[in-house]
């Protein structure tokens, strides 16, 4: 009986139409009131069942939309849609999971933006960064290699990749990295440097993965939580993680980085990173570093 009027509740319209056209046609057809049924009356309820019919159609065509996006384990997101995702996963996430290149588009909004929210929501944020190791030499040189053949030319940020763009780009992450987590007692930062390329960009929050690529006009995949992809690429990244080298944040707990950090501060951060700066890298370098660190431009604008 439950379950009845559950259904009757559900498809009130429908039945509201069936019961009209029912009761009209069978008075017509016994030929009673016969004369109350006039061509008005029979056109007004004709008119009314056809209302019921549409509302009824255009109801269970929202629902079914709505249960197809629920239902979707994959939304693809094509141009402004990409950067709404990023800012809608930013809000109220408890933690970020990257996984990509440099990190440049990381250090320019999802950093900073992330760790404002969190301090202005008085919680604690976990960031985890993977990117590839800015002392592989040769690494660098396939990374830039590879993002020129797909962008020849300056980028967003007006700049060409090159090697040494690459090198400074992935030391800037670490240090950015390093200076908010100094600045923010409840942020949580661990870092890993790869010795493999990625093609794709990996952002993680707490409800939802984003794939996107290093070419800004591809499309991007969203898998939410809930969803299947969404744990499978989530072991992905824990998995990729454990096999990059880990650097130790806490180490920039014992130096002091200022509001804006000195080359002599950088150069002696990294040493006790265990990742010193090249020694090619010369005081103007290491500044265009710092620069890079806590002023990136966001290349995708």
């Amino acid at each position: 009986m439950v379950r009845f009027v559950r259904w009757l509740r559900g498809n009130a319209e429908g039945v509201l139409a069936l019961l009209i056209a029912i009761t009209i046609g069978a008075l017509h057809l016994f030929d009673v009131f016969n004369d109350a049924l006039s061509p008005q009356v029979i056109g007004g309820a004709t008119l009314l069942v056809l209302a019921l019919i549409a509302v009824t159609l255009l109801r269970d065509r929202n629902t079914a939309a709505k249960a197809y996006k629920e239902t979707s384990a994959v939304r693809m997101l094509y141009g402004h849609e990409v950067g709404q995702a990023h800012a809608e996963a930013r809000r109220g996430t408890e933690q970020w999971i990257f996984k990509g290149g440099t990190g440049t588009y990381l250090r320019a909004v999802t950093l900073p933006e992330c760790v404002a929210n969190a301090r202005r929501e008085k919680r604690p944020l976990r960031v985890q960064l993977e990117i590839i190791d800015p002392t592989d030499e040769e690494l660098c040189k396939t990374y830039a290699q590879f993002r020129s053949s797909l962008t020849p030319g300056p980028d967003g940020t007006g700049e060409p990749w090159t090697l040494e763009r690459t090198r400074r780009e992935s030391f800037a992450t670490v240090l950015a990295a390093c200076w908010y987590r100094q600045r923010f007692t409840f942020l949580t930062v661990e870092a890993g440097l790869s010795k493999t390329m990625t093609t794709f960009r990996w952002d993680q929050s707490s409800r939802c993965v984003i794939m996107t690529q290093e070419d800004p006009a591809g499309p991007a995949l969203l898998f939410e939580l809930g969803k299947p992809y969404y744990q499978a690429y989530s072991r992905e990244l824990v998995a990729s993680f454990k096999q990059a080298r880990h650097v130790r944040i806490d180490k920039a707990d014992e130096l002091h980085l200022s509001d804006e950090p000195t080359v002599d501060e950088v150069r002696k951060l990294f040493v006790g990173l265990g990742m010193e700066l090249p020694r090619s890298f010369t005081d103007r370098d290491v500044s265009d570093l710092i620069r890079r660190a806590l002023q990136a431009r966001n290349p995708y604008q």
